[in-house]
């Protein structure tokens, strides 16, 4: 019997974050071996929050109807204290389009078994009670020493280890990463069944007087996860009598509730590593940064870093980008890490709230943000901007290259350390035309939203769930203009492989590619004239864009990206035949006028 091949990349850790790892990696081809110490999947839920931008992920990796099948949406946030209601602030997605406006309330124990259904179908098994003992890396490959259940010890090479096992990570302190920061106060989780008049569609903050609790209602009727940030010596003991005593002098309303199914006593840590990568071996998630619940950011940011990194290891391995692509996993992760601290150290400052005066100044200060609308709204959107994860870009990344720059004032992103940090292009005007439209570093996915339903929105929207980077482009008179057709077709046969071209504004079904847009409203909402264009990354995050379609800008945005083996070959376009750049001249000459 032949031995099974080796793997291309070894996964520690099968929770949320390896597992979105996993999947990543084999729905591109790559060959991973998923391991973790535990004896079995976990049956208790840290995480129950799955925030918009998260969801996005997920739709774009394909799962995401699995989780909203086993979830509840939540649109608001409501606010009590000694007994009455201050303010109920509902969710306002107005200023980050989305096409889910809502956090899903779900038990991480239902995430991660959709996503284990989800790496089964694509043929990943997860070894369980295989545990990562060490490692040693040179300049090809990993080898690791794991310890099986049974005490057994084996010796495994990949190309690469990514360290996803938690706030204990052998594969962090192997790489001797420093997880600095702070320890924080003692919070109690539970989860318990809940008699209470509350409606289940708020997130519910509870203050006494003298402290806070939470309550975040679960699909299933009468089930609650409730946090005490002050739980006291008892610890567990008595937890249902007291969560009862407490919501219900908080609600003014009796509140019962029942026996616990879990409960946790943990002191939270605020910690981070200063990079997430060294040679071969990565880090995410709790491997990478642990901090305080209040606002459930956890699993989110790391299924968001398992996603980033994912299609980079998968485009380097297949040789479709050079090494240095790797750096930018680093270069854009750790900045939105290091927020995260600072979000939830403000988040759990919010939460708490042990001020004595308490009961006194907040009924005073939420009636005028109850009263005054404008204040309200201000305060919705700013409270759902930073969970919701929509916000996050990668303004100042070497991913993202400037529209107002010339692109042959830098050199390309070949290797370790090959390209210096770049100014911030937050603030740069929004492209020509229209003036509206995504800049580089932003997601695309907004753009899918705004009009979610019309065929060009759709379409964009299903485009975003291929693995491929891809090449959007605005189809003009090619009587005038032939030259922005020409390089798409050319671009088409040179790099199919990672790179999808589609064209907008041609008749569905007329051309490989055809993207259709009735109307003009996608390419009025991506801000795309005619011959216009667009680079989107696997992450659906836009990487470049530009008013013409032509060789020299497409070959420099390769060669800056370190994409295509440097892109080379499509200077020697001979590789397309005249007749197949005549047949897409031709078609979009031909094209309906309704489009």
């Amino acid at each position: 019997m032949a031995a099974a091949p080796r793997p291309q990349v070894l996964i520690a850790g099968a929770g949320p974050v390896g597992l979105t790892a996993a999947h990543e990696l084999a729905r591109r081809g790559l060959r991973v071996r998923l391991v973790d110490a535990a004896p079995g999947p976990a049956r208790t839920s840290r995480a129950v929050a799955v925030h918009p931008r998260t969801l996005e992920t997920l739709d774009q990796m394909g799962v995401v109807e699995g989780l909203l099948e086993r979830g509840r949406e939540n649109r608001a946030f409501t606010m009590f204290a000694s007994g009455r209601r201050l303010v109920r602030l509902q969710a306002d997605y107005s200023s980050m389009p989305t096409r889910f406006p809502y956090t899903v309330i779900v038990e991480q124990t239902a995430t991660e078994a959709v996503l284990r259904e989800a790496v089964a179908a694509l043929g990943v098994d997860i070894e369980w009670g295989v545990k990562v003992k060490s490692f040693e890396q040179d300049t090809d490959s990993v080898r690791v020493w794991l310890e099986h259940a049974d005490g057994g010890e084996e010796a495994c090479r990949a190309a690469w280890l990514v360290g996803c096992d938690g706030g204990h990570s052998t594969v962090r302190k192997q790489l001797a990463l420093p997880l600095t920061g702070e320890s924080r106060d003692t919070w109690m989780l539970a989860d318990a069944p809940v008699r209470t008049d509350l409606v289940p569609d708020s997130i519910y903050w509870v203050h006494t007087g003298g402290q806070a609790l939470m309550m975040v209602p679960y699909a299933r009727e009468g089930n609650w996860r409730l946090l005490d940030t002050a739980p006291g010596k008892q610890g567990v003991e008595g937890a249902a009598r007291r969560f009862s005593e407490k919501l219900s002098a908080g609600l003014g309303t009796p509140v019962t509730v029942g026996e616990p199914e879990w409960t946790s006593v943990f002191t939270f840590q605020q910690r981070m590593v200063p990079r997430m990568h060294e040679g071969r071996v990565f880090v995410a998630g709790d491997a990478a940064h642990v901090h305080s619940p209040a606002s459930g950011q956890g699993m989110n940011t790391g299924i968001q870093e398992a996603y980033n990194l994912a299609w980079k290891l998968a485009d380097v391995t297949r040789g479709h980008a050079g090494r240095g692509l790797l750096d930018t996993y680093d270069e854009e992760r750790v900045p939105i890490g290091r927020a995260l601290l600072g979000s939830t150290r403000t988040a759990t400052s919010l939460v708490q709230f042990k001020n004595l005066l308490a009961g006194v100044a907040l009924p005073v200060v939420f009636t005028v943000v109850r009263n005054v609308a404008p204040l309200r709204r201000a305060i919705q959107r700013k409270v759902l901007g930073g969970m919701s994860g929509l916000r996050i870009g990668y303004a100042d990344s070497s991913l993202s290259l400037p529209v107002d720059e010339p692109r042959t004032t830098r050199p390309p992103l070949t290797g370790a350390g090959s390209r210096v940090r770049r100014r911030d292009v937050t603030g740069l005007p929004r492209p020509s035309g229209t003036g509206t439209g995504p800049v580089p570093g932003e997601r695309v996915s907004a753009a899918a939203a705004v009009h979610a339903g019309q065929p060009g929105a759709d379409a964009l929207a299903a485009e975003l769930r291929d693995v491929r980077w891809t090449l959007l482009w605005s189809a003009g008179d090619p009587k005038s203009d032939s030259v922005p057709a020409e390089t798409a077709a050319r671009a088409t046969a040179s790099h199919t492989r990672w790179l999808s071209v589609r064209t907008v504004g041609v008749r569905p079904g007329s051309m490989p590619g055809a993207l259709a847009d009735p109307g003009r409203t996608l390419r009025d909402t991506l801000g795309l004239g005619a011959g216009g264009w667009l680079l989107i990354r696997p992450d659906g995050y836009l990487a470049a864009r530009g008013d013409r379609l032509t060789v020299e800008a497409w070959e420099g945005a390769l060669s800056e990206l370190g994409l295509g083996r440097g892109a080379t070959a499509l200077q020697a376009a001979s590789s397309v035949p005249p007749a197949g750049r005549d047949r897409v001249l031709s078609t979009i000459a031909g094209r309906e006028t309704h489009r």
